[in-house]
């Protein structure tokens, strides 16, 4: 017996002698004895009333009030009802049912409750311990009220008679410790032992009895218990005096002891009692009787009156009793009885599965929980004894739990390794439990752990960079694009906002707005292709953890051209009230140049490729343009009819859908007295040749559909354009021209069209020939022209220089020639 037991067993015989008035000074010392041993235990008496205060937990355990009810704390019962409760507010354990000690224990010598206090966040257990004491609140009580017995007339003095015993369900000094028998002349009480120390009374007689003297003898006996105040119980004796029957019966023995495993099938023996009387005839019969049977065997233990044999009437359970001691009555037909004990011992064998109560209200844990965290607290036990009682449980495999057990029959189930929601969100935990008995059984119950998500992931965006293509000129509000960001977290972690990063640039974070729900993107501006063409931005996805974590991508947009901007005419300048005259040989022949009308269009791509088109001449037919190189040439050579100055309207037309247009004027005066050139007449052919081969390539490009052959036509007409051209600029596609001839606000803030800002000319004069054109000016403007020419040639010497741009020339044309008069 452990020291714990002892002491019990000390406490429970001074509870048993102290008053009640010093029972709270017993408890608590009792209560710090318990807790000096690991676990909080509480001597209290049955039968207090309810709302009684058995202790304050959260000052015996060192808890603060306020956390137990933050922390959810509450009382659970192992196996048992629950009687007590917690009062979160104060940290008192209080009585909420009655607590009878022979009602829960029976005549168990101790009688404990065994209680756990959970608390949550994080979960704990503490092991509470209620020792309940017995009280006497039960009076001795007999069997019957009237105890009949026949006795003859020369029944021999000192002849003993059993009597039944009163039973008192308390225990110790609370129960029957003596008997006392009302004052008479014939018989005397005497008290001898039972095997269990309760007194037995036997009826002694003492003087010879007279049947004709006194036929009845009626007797009053108490049975007294040693309780504190005593309480007594009554019967009486109603004694027959008989004619002669002067033998009784005798059993065999004055105990019988039996065994029976539990779960017997109904009708199996027990044992067989044998009592003989020596008397013969009616004295000589006896009739077998239980003397009292409680109201749980009552109904499963039957004697045979004739037989004595003892069988099971019902299902007899271990678990309800393991013992059962019984008195057995034998009486003969004169009245004549006599008393045995029978011990039934009630064999345990393995009837009962190990039982699985889950004492946590709730089965999560968090994912980022260290190991060793407990996330539930289960109660596992077995109602059978030895060892088929004795229980291990155990979890399947590859799961990071594990159990720990601290106290008897109570298993923490704690994390054993790295939680992660977004791998594994949820755990079915298979519990086993198997007892040691012969065959094994065992229980099963499935515990599910769901895993709380952290904010540990950010969003993360289905591309780092997009790529959005806006056209110019679309009003406020037009939808971009939509960008979109994943979090694979849970619940309001994986609610994302969007927004512009802090990081995009100050001038163009204007530029866009973005819905934060959704991640649209919308324009806030009007673009402008001439004035810039792409522009990035970066976009944040914020999820709505806390902490927040956020994630970015680029955004990089660019504006698409349309067609937007006329042709503008640099050559030859459309002044108002004035209009340069370009000066022709008459003997010019058919196909001499003219002149060349130069424009120019701020678009780019098709939008910029300007074709020419006269549609309007002083005479018809004599003079035509180039469809792609706006150079003017004869048709036919001069005739003296032909007027000496013609006129020609020339429409330039850029290639866009809806396509602009600008028109220029050419002045020209057939002149006398100047010189063929026949630079220019014998490039009349090799240019009409060069448009008709630009002609066959338009045809040829159009037909041919297939990739490769693309890709051959199209090396094949730059390398064409290599050798076409003397100059070429890097980042432009049509002839660079002086500004002078621009309005001031004609210019490419970008760089990609064709125009250049910083490209600045003073001559008044034609470019795209290789060889020259020719410009004669009057005497009224050959200071000007001289003046302009100077600063052209300068310019162009400075150009090559820095190699900074080139002008863009036709092949074919003749080098410019500068001819002053």
């Amino acid at each position: 017996m452990t020291t714990v037991q002892l002491f019990l067993k000390a406490c429970l015989i001074m509870d048993q002698r102290v008053n009640l008035k010093w029972w709270p000074h017993f408890l608590l010392v009792c209560l710090l004895f318990g807790m000096s041993f690991g676990e909080v235990r509480y001597i209290l008496p049955e039968e207090m009333q309810r709302g009684s205060v058995i202790g304050n937990v959260a000052r015996d355990l060192g808890l603060k009030v306020t956390e137990l009810d933050a922390r959810r704390a509450r009382i659970v019962a192992e196996g048992t009802s629950q009687l007590c409760e917690l009062d979160t507010a104060s940290g008192n354990l209080l009585i909420t049912q009655r607590i009878d000690r022979e009602e829960l224990c029976a005549q168990a010598i101790v009688c404990i409750l065994q209680y756990q206090l959970l608390l949550e966040n994080p979960l704990q257990a503490y092991s509470l311990v209620l020792d309940i004491a017995d009280i006497n609140d039960n009076s001795p009580v007999f069997a019957v009220g009237k105890i009949q017995l026949d006795l003859v007339e020369s029944t021999v003095l000192g002849r003993r008679f059993p009597l039944e015993i009163a039973h008192d369900p308390d225990l110790g000094t609370n129960s029957v410790r003596e008997y006392k028998l009302s004052p008479n002349d014939h018989f005397a009480l005497e008290i001898s032992t039972q095997i269990n120390g309760n007194a037995y009374p036997e009826l002694v007689l003492k003087k010879a009895l007279d049947r004709e003297a006194q036929a009845e003898h009626v007797l009053k006996i108490n049975g007294i218990d040693g309780g504190n105040p005593v309480r007594s119980g009554t019967a009486f004796i109603h004694i027959r005096v008989l004619d002669a029957n002067d033998n009784v019966p005798v059993f065999s023995q004055r105990v019988y002891k039996a065994s029976v495993p539990e779960n017997s099938a109904i009708g199996t023996l027990i044992a067989k009692l044998n009592a003989t009387d020596s008397d013969e005839g009616l004295y000589g019969e006896i009739a077998y009787t239980f003397s009292h049977l409680s109201d749980k065997i009552g109904g499963v233990i039957e004697i045979d009156p004739v037989s004595g044999e003892v069988r099971l009437s019902g299902a007899i359970d271990y678990e309800d009793a393991s013992t059962h001691e019984l008195d057995v009555q034998a009486k003969d037909g004169g009245g004549q009885a006599s008393h045995c004990k029978l011990v039934i011992d009630v064999l345990d064998v393995n009837d009962n599965k190990p039982i699985i109560e889950i004492k946590s209200a709730s089965a999560n844990v968090v994912e980022n929980s260290k190991p060793g965290t407990m996330v539930a607290l289960i109660n596992i036990y077995d109602l059978d004894t030895g060892s088929s009682g004795r229980v291990t449980c155990r979890i399947q495999d590859g799961v990071p739990f594990k159990f720990v057990s601290e106290v008897k029959n109570y298993y923490m189930l704690v994390t054993d390794g790295i939680l992660d929601r977004e791998l594994q969100p949820q755990y079915n935990i298979t519990v086993t439990a198997s007892d040691a008995g012969s065959p094994s059984l065992s229980s099963v119950k499935v515990l599910t752990i769901v895993v709380n998500d952290i904010n540990d992931n950010p969003p993360t965006f289905t591309q780092r960079e997009y790529n959005a293509n806006i056209l110019e000129n679309q009003p406020v509000g037009t939808f971009v694009m939509k960008v979109k960001a994943e979090d694979i977290d849970d619940g309001s972690n994986a609610n994302i906002l969007y927004q512009l990063s802090k990081d995009t640039k100050s001038e163009v974070s204007s530029f866009l707005t973005i819905n934060s729900d959704t991640g649209e993107l919308f324009t806030s501006l009007l673009f402008d292709y001439e004035q810039s063409v792409h522009f990035q931005i970066k976009v944040t996805a914020r999820d709505g953890g806390d902490p927040p974590l956020s994630s970015t991508c680029t955004v990089n947009a660019f504006i698409k051209d349309q067609n937007d901007n006329a042709p503008v005419v640099l050559y030859p300048v459309q002044n108002t009230g004035f209009i340069a005259e370009d000066r022709v040989p008459v003997e010019a022949p058919k196909g001499y140049l003219v002149t060349k009308v130069v424009a120019v269009d701020a678009d780019s791509g098709h939008n910029a490729w300007l074709s020419y088109r006269i549609i309007k001449a002083t005479r018809p037919n004599l003079f035509m343009v180039g469809l792609h190189t706006g150079e003017i040439r004869t048709v036919r050579a001069f005739m003296e009819e032909d007027e000496p100055k013609q006129t020609v309207v020339v429409s330039v037309t850029d290639n866009g859908p809806e396509s602009l247009s600008a028109t220029a004027t050419v002045s020209i005066e057939i002149s006398n007295g100047l010189p063929v050139l026949n630079e220019l007449f014998e490039f009349a052919d090799a240019s009409q040749d060069s448009d008709n081969l630009t002609l066959y390539l338009i045809i040829a490009l159009s037909a041919v559909s297939a990739l490769f052959v693309l890709l051959i036509s199209g090396v094949f007409y730059f390398r064409l354009c290599r050798h076409s051209y003397v100059y070429r600029s890097t980042n432009a596609s049509l002839p660079m021209f002086p500004t002078t001839y621009c309005p001031p606000s004609f210019t490419d803030l970008n760089r990609c069209g064709t125009l250049m800002k910083d490209e600045r000319y003073d001559s008044f004069l034609t470019t795209g020939s290789w060889r020259g054109d020719f410009r004669f000016a009057s005497s009224t403007d050959t200071d000007t022209l001289k003046q302009r020419s100077a600063a052209y040639q300068k310019h162009t010497l400075r150009r090559a220089s820095t190699d900074r741009a080139t002008l863009k020339v036709r092949a074919g044309v003749p080098q410019p020639c500068y001819v002053f008069q």
